[in-house]
């Protein structure tokens, strides 16, 4: 109890003294998550649309040669960027292209950089959630569109990316929520996100576990909060659980709007020998010259 009783103490000291700078790494970290994730999606949906692009033998040689390039090229930066830490790409698009080019493209902002490192991170994992995504959906709605006319553009567009959409929706959510833990590693190239503020707070205090423990508590809040708006989102999705039932029909005529044929006839569904007579005669057949 006693040491409980030290923690909140030492914890409400860090958040009387570095409070501030705690807010600005959660608000920077949101936004970076946020930001990246948004266009990692981008991302990941073009290259899961490229590589689904449909071809034959029949095609021309020109067309089969770039959609193999390109779903050769798409394929090497899906397995570079799922194979490597986050924290090296950092490393390597930081600090690597200012070696490269002897400072001659080198990163003015590191808002530009954390982001493009989080976005085409992000976009590797899509783009093969997409192609899943896109996979997973029925054949018999492409060749359904196909039937009825529509272009494989048009296809993608109101038939198949809706549906994948849904299906992929989770892997969305968990992107985000992997996101705002993972830009902790952006501390690398001095972006000042909440793990950064925390190093600071800790460095200059020595008190690292009651910072580590405000840190745990805010990621925490912060995943929290994220997976109850998808699950929200993802059933604004799903649409309504309860459907209302048609029991008009719209065909039938209303009331006092439909005559009877006249009594005796071969139509008069009320007059007992006619619908009698009709009934034997489905039975049995009529002959060509009593038709």
């Amino acid at each position: 109890m006693e040491k409980l009783t030290k923690l909140f103490a030492d914890i409400q000291v860090l958040l009387g003294t570095y409070g501030g700078a705690y807010l600005n790494g959660v608000r920077n970290t949101l936004i970076l998550a946020l930001v990246a994730t948004a266009i990692g999606c981008v991302i990941g949906f073009l290259c899961g649309i490229l590589q689904t692009i449909p071809h034959s033998k029949t095609d021309n040689m020109v067309k089969r040669v770039l959609l193999g390039l390109l779903r050769g090229v798409i394929r090497a930066y899906v397995e570079i960027f799922r194979g490597t830490p986050m924290v090296l790409q950092a490393v390597f698009i930081y600090y690597g292209l200012p070696y490269f080019t002897d400072n001659a493209v080198r990163f003015e902002s590191v808002w530009a950089a954390a982001i493009l490192v989080v976005s085409i991170n992000t976009g590797a994992y899509m783009a093969e959630s997409v192609r899943g995504g896109i996979i997973s959906v029925d054949p018999g709605q492409t060749e359904g569109a196909k039937a009825i006319g529509m272009t494989h553009v048009q296809t993608m567009v109101n038939v198949i990316i809706p549906q994948a959409l849904r299906n992929i929706m989770p892997q969305i959510g968990n992107n985000l929520i992997i996101n705002i833990k993972d830009t902790s590693v952006m501390f690398i190239i001095s972006f000042t996100e909440f793990f950064a503020a925390h190093r600071a707070a800790a460095g200059a205090t020595y008190k690292y576990f009651p910072s580590a423990t405000v840190e745990m508590f805010g990621y925490l809040c912060m995943t929290l909060v994220a997976s109850f708006i998808l699950r929200w989102i993802e059933k604004k999705l799903d649409g309504a659980d309860n459907y209302e039932l048609v029991n008009d029909d719209q065909l039938v005529m209303a009331a006092g709007t439909y005559n009877y044929p006249d009594k005796g006839t071969p139509f008069d569904e009320r007059h007992k020998p006619s619908r009698d007579t009709v009934i034997q005669e489905v039975k049995l057949g009529r002959n060509r010259g009593e038709r």
